[in-house]
């Protein structure tokens, strides 16, 4: 055996094998960074002027599969790998996989519906497949929603796109609706009055529509009391949390003792503190 044949072939094999490492290595991250850049470009150009961000950035996904798909091919065909047949074999893998998984098919057909029915687009705070937030992208298989509590959740677009969809920043405002139980022995006219003369002097809510302080239903535990102010959607938050605040403090201020209900979670007891107990 000529062992000086052998390294001297082996050398060659090996530094051939390693230049075309190198150069698909090179060829990834120069590809990587040009697919990065056609997509900033996309963006740019959508912003300029003046694109729809939803469909965007369902556009930018597809693009970025499809470009990405195409690298890969590429660097296959570098190193010698026949190109049509591994286009051939994604076909097929592809078949198989629609066979196997139709849901994936039936979510990437719903996204198509999502950006061209446009139930809610990206910025919209709503509910949708149950999870409620804040869309931050509709993509070809999933729709991603940030949730109130900053959670990063991905939706199935299948999921809501056959499931009832609340959009929260269509209207200009929404109502906040509050209630509170009353005890039997206070009078529901002046708790209506004096939350009525308060409501108005919350930040932020609406004079047209006019809040609703009314009396909603009657109980065993007692009237029901339901106050209901306006505000513009950005605000919603703020006028929930005071008007609570305000019907606690207006209901002490005016010598009523305000207690948790076993009647209903989210409502209060009032009951004058001199009131005879039943």
């Amino acid at each position: 055996m000529d062992w000086n044949a052998l390294l001297q072939s082996t050398s060659a094999t090996l530094t051939t094998v390693g230049w075309r490492v190198v150069g698909a290595a090179a060829l990834f991250i120069i590809g990587r960074k040009l697919i990065s850049f056609a997509l900033g470009l996309l963006g740019q150009a959508a912003i300029k002027n003046k694109f729809d961000a939803t469909l965007t950035r369902y556009l930018q996904t597809a693009l970025s599969i499809l470009l990405n798909v195409a690298l890969i091919v590429a660097i296959l065909g570098y190193f010698g790998v026949e190109t049509t047949t591994f286009a051939a074999l994604i076909a097929a893998g592809g078949v198989a996989i629609g066979v196997a998984w139709g849901g994936l098919l039936a979510n990437f057909a719903a996204g198509a519906f999502l950006v061209f029915l446009r139930p809610f687009k990206v910025g919209d705070f709503v509910t949708a497949g149950n999870v409620t937030g804040t869309v931050e992208a509709i993509g070809l298989f999933g729709t991603v929603i940030n949730t109130p509590d900053n959670v990063h959740t991905i939706v199935g677009n299948n999921k809501i796109f056959t499931e009832t969809i609340q959009n929260f920043s269509v209207n200009p405002y929404r109502r906040v609706d509050l209630t509170l139980t009353i005890s039997n022995a206070v009078d529901h006219r002046d708790v209506i009055r004096l939350i009525s003369q308060r409501l108005s002097s919350i930040p932020n809510v609406l004079a047209s529509p006019a809040p609703t302080v009314d009396l909603l239903q009657f109980t065993m535990a007692g009237p029901v009391i339901c106050v209901r102010p306006f505000c513009s959607n950005e605000h919603y938050w703020q006028v929930y949390f005071d008007t609570n605040r305000l019907v606690r403090e207006t209901l002490m201020d005016a010598g009523f003792l305000v207690a948790p209900s076993s009647y209903e979670v989210s409502s209060m007891v009032a009951a004058r503190v001199d009131a005879p107990q039943r």
